[in-house]
């Protein structure tokens, strides 16, 4: 019953209102083939190409029209189409033009492979946890982003979302059970501490926020008022916050099986199993951790190796340090989550 209750919610959250936008995107779009090409207008320069590619595509209904593609010299944002690729193309204007190339039907695909694999290996369980990572995605776009937008506090609206997406998980995956409500709890504290750390990390190093990207597009055009060091504080305990929940649900499973093969154990007896299971994972998720932010700026320091900079001089730079206190604070969170929920967890299962 309370499944449907929670896929009733889901439902209804489609329905929220969007954010005010800052410009209408309004054009109206087709998918289409592309059949011919053109790049004599485009020129190169070094790995750089700039200009405009014109196409020949084919449309749903089987007319041809021509389409351009503006290449800006921007390798981040560029695009190239050759024969046979599907282009997302706007169909209001004469020629068309290419946004982008059209990935969805790919992701689908790839989204249910994901779907198949999960409930080939999970079963109802695994059932339950496409549920919740489809809540989880569904509450994260049309409840917290909007209310952030509106310039809602980030970490109180960060905080309230994740107890919220916490729950529905810990409900689904262990029911509302001891070690459910022993996991549900542990993260809270867990992700509480995060938040706490967060926020005296950011001044103590001087920290900003402005190192998310778009965060200073998004400044400039038309929401001036948010606070991005709040926000930058919020994003990092809501990307450590899946961590917490794992190591939290790790642990209180762990105590539960303990205390079910020796109800006999007490209190204290527990939390030391509780502990000592914590540690044996503790090590493995703060590297889980640290490899996860790495890859996000891998780039970045590859280009400081390449041009002879010591750690010294790098790890005092802006973008660095940002994440540093990301890993840092989530790791944060991670340590500190083993005893909250070794404690609650021995705690609960003895009464």
């Amino acid at each position: 019953m309370t499944t449907l209750a929670l896929a009733a919610l889901s439902a209804a959250m489609m329905f929220v209102p969007s954010p005010r936008t800052v410009v209408s995107d309004n054009a109206r779009t087709a998918v289409a083939e592309v059949v011919e090409t053109d790049d004599s207008l485009i020129t190169r320069s070094g790995l750089l190409e700039y200009g405009t590619q014109r196409l020949t595509v084919e449309l749903p209904d089987g007319t041809r029209r021509k389409a351009v593609n503006e290449l800006r010299a921007q390798l981040d944002i560029d695009k190239k189409f050759r024969i046979g690729d599907s282009a997302l193309v706007t169909t209001g204007e004469e020629p068309l033009t290419a946004r982008d190339h059209f990935r969805t039907g790919k992701m689908a695909f790839m989204f249910l492979l994901f779907a198949a694999l999960l409930l080939l290996f999970g079963g109802w369980t695994g059932a339950k946890a496409l549920f919740s990572f489809v809540f989880c995605c569904i509450a994260t776009w049309k409840v917290l982003i909007p209310l952030v937008l509106d310039g809602w506090n980030a970490s109180l609206t960060v905080f309230a979302t994740v107890s919220l997406l916490t729950a529905v998980i810990m409900y689904l995956v262990a029911g509302f059970t001891r070690i459910g409500i022993s996991a549900f709890l542990g993260s809270m504290l867990g992700i509480g501490v995060s938040l706490l750390c967060a926020h005296v990390s950011m001044p103590l190093l001087h920290i900003n926020g402005a190192t998310m990207p778009f965060s200073q597009a998004l400044l400039y055009s038309g929401y001036e008022s948010l606070d991005l060091a709040d926000i930058f504080s919020a994003a990092v305990v809501l990307a450590s916050s899946g961590a917490v929940m794992d190591l939290a649900m790790d642990i209180a499973a762990g105590v539960g099986e303990v205390h079910r093969h020796n109800p006999a154990l007490s209190g204290r007896e527990l939390f030391a199993s509780g502990i000592r299971i914590g540690r044996a994972v503790v090590g493995t998720m703060t590297t889980t951790l640290l490899l996860a932010y790495s890859g996000g700026y891998m780039t970045l320091l590859m280009m400081f190796a390449a041009q002879g900079t010591p750690p010294w001089t790098f790890l005092n730079t802006t973008l660095v340090s940002a994440e540093v206190v990301k890993t840092l604070v989530g790791s944060f969170g991670l340590v500190l989550v083993a005893p909250f929920t070794a404690m609650i967890s021995a705690t609960v299962m003895k009464r």
